[in-house]
């Protein structure tokens, strides 16, 4: 069964109600810390007593306190002993430490021990050690909101990064189907060639050319351009890339790059640039890259859709105006 949290006080202010632990030796009780509570309406304060720090330790294992006052006093109860145990054991109790010596003696003691605070009694009021417990339990309440929050965030990345090899899974699958169709495609092609080189004699290096072969490997010059497009649209966008996405496009076409091989060489690039992420959101990449892809093809389909409509109907010569006739005679 999970414990109580204390309720969220808004900062500067202090709470309405403390439950405290005070842990003091055989030899001192605590009645003159509760009388000195009473005297002060700021807050209603309800302290328990425990004597020796094993007792201590053993009603915060079995309770919850807001914060836990200790004594410090040599040669009875040491309370930089009680810090160290508490923190070794776990716990996430306030503790502010209360002795005869001064504070300045042992600030640095008790805040290397762990505890949140030291208090001279001869030199302190009420409502300051109020407001110094007050504030060790609003420290607390933050270090605990601050770690569940980078927990959550983790998480979060950790789910993102999960997503995102997924995504690129899903790509790669994509591109096994791509080039399944490009293949078949292409024995198809080849066919028809055969079938029309039998049957018509043409030229031999344009039936060639109407087959267009598929690289094995595609030049690290491209990849590392298509590297540097896509660092840049990630930070930009497609603002300012429209001429860098018309010439990679030219570049891609020049190589004769198919549409499977330009997917391929994205996830290629798309994998080192996550990978280089690390711990660092992959959301945004992925966003961008998806985008980026989207608008290489475009331009890429639109290069070749050019280049075929040049090669089916080639520019023609026009005759000056008066030759026509003299054209027609000849």
């Amino acid at each position: 069964m999970p414990r109580p949290t204390p309720p969220i006080v808004p900062a500067g202010t202090l709470p309405a109600r403390l439950r405290l632990l005070f842990v003091t030796g055989a030899h001192r009780t605590g009645a003159w810390l509760a009388e000195a509570f009473a005297h002060d309406s700021a807050v209603k304060v309800e302290i328990e007593e425990a004597r020796g720090m094993a007792h201590g330790l053993a009603r915060l294992r079995d309770e919850v306190y807001d914060a836990v006052l200790a004594s410090h006093e040599p040669g009875q109860i040491d309370g930089l002993d009680l810090a160290e145990a508490l923190v070794g054991g776990g716990a996430e109790a306030p503790l502010v430490l209360l002795g005869s010596l001064s504070e300045q003696e042992m600030l640095a003691q008790t805040l290397e021990a762990g505890a949140d605070a030291y208090v001279c009694v001869h030199t302190t009021t009420t409502r300051s050690l109020i407001w110094i417990v007050a504030r060790a339990m609003e420290r607390h309440r933050l270090l605990r909101e601050n770690r569940r929050l980078a927990q959550a965030e983790q998480h979060r990345l950790q789910q993102e990064h999960l997503e995102t090899q997924r995504l690129l899974d899903e790509q790669r699958s994509l591109i096994r189907d791509l080039e399944c169709l490009t293949d078949a495609g292409s024995r198809a092609t080849q066919l028809a060639t055969q079938r029309r080189q039998s049957a018509v004699f043409g030229d031999e290096a344009e039936i060639e050319e109407l087959v267009i072969a598929k690289p094995s490997s595609l030049p690290a010059e491209l990849v590392s351009h298509y590297h540097e497009l896509m660092r840049a649209y990630v930070i930009m966008g497609s603002g300012n890339l429209g001429d860098s996405m018309a010439r990679i496009a030219e570049l891609l076409a020049d190589a004769r790059v198919t549409a499977p091989e330009t997917m391929q060489l994205h996830v290629r690039v798309l994998e080192e640039m996550v990978r280089g992420l690390g711990a660092r959101s992959a959301r945004h990449v992925m966003t961008r890259a998806d985008l980026l892809v989207l608008e290489v093809m475009v331009h890429l389909s639109e290069v070749y859709r050019k280049r075929y409509f040049q090669r089916i109907e080639p520019p023609v010569q026009m005759l000056l105006p008066g030759f026509e006739t003299h054209g027609a005679a000849a």
